[in-house]
Order: structure tokens, then sequence, then C-alpha cells
């Protein structure tokens, strides 16, 4: 497959693949629906969803800036509910926003401050309907918010240096913070070691603008050939040869519509594989249509070899040349080479 080697570069370099998804759909709502009423369970989902956000869907940016002494940026709540506590510049996004605009956004409404959006570090999903999307980046202007200032957004801001000594108001943000932290300084470090060949962190991974109806899991699926030690890409050849595509179940945790979709093309067996972490995440609201879907993209790795794996659904292992062989078995081997897909709740 000619194409091939070009679609792995764009997802690598966290570049949408232009594909019609709803055509390329390996396993839809509807089929998945099918296969529970085969198994008679009464499927908890429409088939037709719609990912609309504000009604169907909930889609929340939460931002970790950390300056150059290692502070943190956090604001003090206003919100009734939560007057007092601490937490990161965070909100949920609003329609015909982009995730990065969402994001730049909420940090200047309750900072004050403009930020300059630089990577994702991290998306959490609870079900298959909400989704936090976590992102870092740079200031560049504004002036930091002050308790004079305090407004329905938040009291004021402040840089932090142990935000566990602030009355929080939730810590799930520990762990989105310390992902932060070592990022910055995994940054730092790639900054001093430009010729390394191995990166110690994934670079600038920002959402692709890129439109879509439905909510995707797209998995990219690799495993090594024993006899050749090559890398294989698994590849789907329902209509046209793509990289297998999932629909995301609403009322279902993405663990298991993973675990369903590879359930399809691999049997009960299944061999022993890993969600290593997103390549990249694709996401654009559509003007005029009224849906706010997105795509993941998931490197899953395989750990027995190509001869050892068995197919029942429609795909094939497709070899991948040098010198993208090497460059993915790198992001493979590396734990910070790719997003963490965190599923919480």
């Amino acid at each position: 497959m000619p194409a091939l080697g070009e679609k792995v570069r764009r997802l690598l370099e966290a570049k949408d693949l232009g594909d019609i998804t709803t055509e390329l759909c390996d396993f839809s709502l509807k089929e998945q629906n099918a296969t529970a009423e085969a198994q008679g369970v009464q499927p908890s989902s429409a088939s037709d969803f719609m990912p609309i956000l504000g009604q169907t869907v909930t889609y929340i940016v939460a931002c970790v800036l950390i300056n150059e002494h290692d502070e943190l940026l956090m604001i003090e709540e206003a919100k009734q509910s939560c007057a007092g506590k601490w937490y990161l510049p965070a909100g949920r996004m609003e329609r015909g926003e982009s995730i990065t605009e969402a994001a730049a956004r909420e940090v200047f409404e309750e900072t004050g401050l403009n930020a300059e959006i630089t990577t994702l570090l991290a998306v959490e999903a609870a079900g298959g309907s909400w989704f936090r999307f976590v992102l870092t980046g740079r200031i560049t202007g504004g002036r930091l918010k002050t308790p004079a200032d305090a407004d329905a957004e938040s009291i004021q801001a402040r840089w932090v240096l142990n935000p566990q000594e602030m009355p929080l108001r939730a810590n799930d943000i520990l762990n989105i913070i310390d992902i932060g932290r070592a990022y910055h300084k995994g940054a730092r470090k790639r900054g001093a070691m430009e010729s390394a060949s191995e990166p110690l962190w994934h670079g600038s991974i920002l959402p692709t603008r890129f439109p879509h109806r439905r909510n995707y899991l797209r998995v990219l699926a690799v495993a090594r050939k024993r006899s050749s030690n090559s890398m294989n890409i698994l590849i789907s050849e329902k209509n046209a040869h793509h990289f297998p595509t999932v629909e995301l179940h609403p009322n279902r945790s993405l663990h298991s519509t993973l675990r369903k979709f590879m359930i399809e093309i691999f049997g009960a067996e299944l061999p022993q594989h890993k969600p290593h972490g997103l390549l990249s995440v694709e996401h654009c609201a559509s003007e005029g249509e009224n849906t706010d879907g997105i795509c993941l993209n998931l490197l899953v790795a395989f750990r027995p070899p190509i001869e050892q794996i068995s197919l029942i659904g429609k795909c094939i292992w497709q070899e991948l040349a040098a010198p993208l062989d090497e460059r993915l078995g790198r992001i493979v081997s590396s734990k910070q080479s790719s997003i963490p897909l965190n599923v919480v709740r």
C-alpha cells in the first residue's frame, strides 16, 4: 500500500488524514448495538447518537502553566460551591471553539494573562461523552488577576510553588500537574540535547482542526515480525485500506470500547497488547452542522510477534519501511513520547 508511510508520518506529525471516517468506521454504534442484542444485552445508547457540545457531550479544557521558577499558575475559585478553593485555569468548551481557543480563553478569563498554547499534555475520559483536554503553553502578556479584579470567573490568580499546600477544589488535578512539570523538565533537557537520536519527551502536539460528525477512536496498532524484526502496522480492508477505527460508545469507558473492538478483529483470545498513548486529537466545530465530533488517534503496541497473532476481522499486517520503522520503534519504547489517555471515574 503506497500511502501507508505517508499516513503514518502524518499521524506522527499530529496531522489529520483527511479520511471520511463515517465511511471508514469498522465498528459503528449501530454495529455495536447489533452485537450486544445478539448476546441478549439491551443497547444503552441510540445508534444515531450525535456528539453535540453542551447537550450530549462535555469537553473540558485545563491548563498546566509553569514559569521559569517552576511555579504553577493557579486560580482561586469564585463559585459559591467552591469559593476560596484553588484550582487550575479550566472550564467547559463553548460551541464553535477549537480546543486551543477554549484553553486560551479560560486562562485569560480566570487569570488575566494571555497564553500561547503549545501542546496537549493528556486527555482524560469518563465514559465516551466526557473529555478533559489538558494543555500547556507560555504566558505572552496580560496582568495577573488580583482580589480587586474579582469577578464571576475567579477571585484571583497566583503563581504557586507547591499546590498541595493550597486548599484545593479537588485533588484530581495533582496527577496532571505532575505530568505538566515532568513535561517541562523533559522539554528543557530536550532543548539541551537536540542531537539526541531518541526524544526524551514528545514535541508540540496541538489538536488538529478537522471536523468529525461522530466520536471515533482510530487505532495505530503495531507489532514486530519475528523473521525480519520489521515493524508492522495493522490495516483494515473494509471499504478501503485504512487504520482500524471504532465509534466511541457514549455510555462505555474507552477501555471497554477498545476491548470490544479488538475482539471483533482478533477474537476472544486477545493477544497481549497495551495502549501506548495518543498520537494526536482531531476536532473542529463545523459551521452550519450541529455536531462536535472528535477523533482520538491511539497507538497500541502488541507484544507477541505477528506470526503468533490470529486475525478474524477484515485486517492485514503491513510492513513499515525505514526510517519510519525506527522512528515508530523509538516512540513505542519511550513512555513519554505520546499523550497519556487516562480513563477516569
